[in-house]
């Protein structure tokens, strides 16, 4: 379990690195249409994330990873 939850961690760093590096201002544009956007959008952004990553760590666990 706490080999999976450190897998896991890795991966977001590194996607979250790689988008800093390679990318800067593009994030920097998306962080400042998120600030446009009213609170429960983000929420529900949120929540959709959220899920997405639960659904794709079981299907990860599920496929043997």
């Amino acid at each position: 379990m706490i080999a999976t939850a450190c897998l896991a961690l890795g991966l977001v760093l590194i996607t979250e690195g790689l988008a800093w590096a390679l990318a800067p201002s593009l994030l920097e544009r998306l962080l400042e249409a998120l600030r446009t956007l009213p609170m429960d959008a983000r929420r529900n952004l949120g929540l959709a994330a959220l899920a997405l990553g639960v659904a794709l760590v079981w299907l990860a666990k599920q496929i043997g990873a």
